[in-house]
């Protein structure tokens, strides 16, 4: 019976939830997708609006992680930086988390189906399956290129956010999209140089467990030209103003040293490029709802 549980008990398995549903990823995700909230508004949006479709988009994101934490389990417990998670470690078994993860994504899709609109209950729902199933289930063990294609259901939050405030979206969401859609590919690669010998381990292919560091940090700097030009756009098309522009210019600016500076002999670089392509895609779109509000 739970209520004969010691409370350290109860506090370590709520913790073990918890990490099922990768918080400071789902964190990120949410961030992105409030600034498309009130990016698709000239004023404030309604804030009711804004706190119930930042959680039933957090629950289902929060669940597409819980499911990928399922799928990956045996690759989690063979490789160093994962065998700690709550499935491998045996902290949770594998039929309780399918169903907390099926529990909280489906009480997700029902508050952005009922108390949002049905287009981003149906969006979510559709990012939530191409997260955990065409990436986690098929690309990821299929193609080197699984970070690639399967990086669209992860750059959906913003689109779902604007989609949450109007029901529809238009071509200024779908740039959003476009932007964190080119940053995946040098976020996840740079982390994945890091942890090369990690992923050829537990047999994941890879990018530069298939191809080479080398090649896979020229694929890094390529990417990373067209994300400055995705994260033009906005400034061209006028959704970014002068704030925008200053700021996309010293991210970049940083971005672009950390991709060339991969071809040193620094080994630090790769998980220093991973560490600050976290903070850029946050800071860029915090300075694009910045600019929203003051623009010079």
């Amino acid at each position: 019976m739970l209520f004969n549980m010691p409370i350290a008990r109860i506090s370590f398995a709520w913790r073990d939830y918890y990490h099922l549903c990768k918080a400071r990823v789902v964190a990120v995700l949410l961030l992105t997708a409030v600034v498309g909230m009130y990016l698709a508004t000239p004023e404030l949006p309604d804030f009711f609006l804004v706190i119930t479709a930042t959680f039933g988009i957090g629950l289902c994101a929060s669940s597409a992680a819980a499911f990928n934490h399922v799928l990956d389990r045996r690759f989690d417990a063979v490789m160093y930086r994962t065998r700690n998670r709550p499935l491998p470690s045996g902290k949770v078994g594998t039929q309780q988390a399918i169903v907390f993860a099926t529990g909280i994504g489906g009480f997700g899709f029902v508050i952005l189906y009922f108390l949002v609109n049905p287009l981003t209950a149906y969006l979510t729902l559709l990012s939530l399956v191409g997260y955990a199933l065409v990436y986690t289930a098929f690309l990821k063990r299929a193609t080197p290129q699984n970070i690639t294609i399967g990086g669209l259901a992860g750059a959906m939050p913003p689109l779902l956010g604007w989609t949450a405030m109007t029901g529809s979206f238009d071509g200024e969401s779908l740039l959003l999209v476009l932007i964190i859609f080119a940053w995946t590919p040098p976020h996840f690669w740079a982390l994945a140089i890091h942890k090369r010998e990690d992923y050829a381990k537990a047999g994941i292919p890879m990018l530069p467990v298939t191809h080479g560091i080398e090649f896979t940090k020229l694929q890094i700097l390529l990417y990373t030209f067209l994300m400055i030009i995705m994260t033009a756009l906005p400034y061209v098309v006028g959704m970014g103003r002068l704030i925008y522009l200053l700021a996309i210019i010293v991210l970049n600016v940083r971005f672009l040293y950390f991709a060339l500076q991969l071809f040193s002999t620094d080994e630090s670089i790769p998980l220093r490029m991973f560490w600050y392509s976290i903070r850029y895609i946050m800071w860029l779109f915090f300075w694009l709802l910045v600019d929203h509000y003051l623009p010079l």
